[in-house]
């Protein structure tokens, strides 16, 4: 379980949720992780860093490879949501949430992109969602923005593939996270939201954030070399089953 030994990592987002997860995943299979994020916490290396400003990126960049002598592993997690169909954001919010959730993972791989080159186990993982292949009501602008993502995801492992850098993404149902519990608090019925979000998934209940952790540190193990371009859906079933009602 020590794939990662004398790997360093760098986590986007990892300041709770999901990326917290995996940020903690990676540290116990030996990496050396830098946490980028608004609110990065005391765990690891943690990083202030803004992915809507480049030169707030460049500058988190820099400072980890720096402190911790290069860049191997790059996992893109930071990202915002938004709930409502086509019409219910106005264009504001639309350029808000692609720059970050979008636009945001070009800033930090770019950065990245000079030390992962020297990497001999450069990965790149990318958060996309089920909302990317799946038709969820109320999540048009989410769901654009992560399609995008996994687009995004199967472009640069193809421009990448040559320089010894495999791309992948994770593509989490809905997860038991804060921003879900955020949503569940605003809506009329709580309970009946959470009953609702966990029957939609076949396994019948919301997906651990530490489930997606996993599949990330597999999708950046150096055990999985010939792993790329890659979308791998941890939802549950949801995104694959047609279950029948019991």
């Amino acid at each position: 379980m020590n794939e990662f030994e004398g790997l360093v990592a760098v986590v986007t987002g990892g300041g709770s949720g999901i990326g917290a997860a995996v940020a903690t995943e990676l540290a116990s299979r030996g990496a050396r992780v830098a946490v980028l994020d608004l609110r990065p916490g005391d765990a690891h290396l943690g990083v202030e860093c803004d992915v809507s400003d480049d030169a707030s990126v460049r500058a988190a960049i820099e400072r980890v490879a720096s402190e911790l002598g290069g860049i191997d592993v790059l996992v893109n997690n930071a990202g915002i949501g938004a709930a409502g169909a086509v019409d219910d954001n106005d264009e504001a919010e639309w350029h808000r949430v692609w720059d970050i959730n979008v636009v945001g993972i070009m800033r930090v791989t770019r950065a990245a992109l000079p030390w992962l080159r020297r990497s001999s186990a450069a990965a790149v993982v990318n958060t996309a969602s089920i909302a990317a292949t799946a038709g969820l009501p109320q999540r048009a602008l989410y769901s654009a923005s992560k399609g995008a993502v996994l687009a995004l995801t199967r472009a640069m492992a193809a421009d990448h593939l040559r320089e010894g850098i495999r791309v992948n993404a994770v593509s989490p149902g809905t997860a038991d996270t804060p921003w879900v519990g955020r949503l569940l608090d605003a809506a009329p019925d709580p309970a009946l939201e959470r009953a609702q979000l966990e029957a939609r998934q076949p396994h019948g209940r919301l997906v651990a954030p530490d489930e997606i952790a996993h599949a990330v540190a597999y999708l950046a193990s150096p055990r999985a070399g010939s792993t790329t371009g890659v979308g791998l859906a941890v939802d549950g079933g949801m995104q694959e089953l047609r279950l029948r009602k019991e």
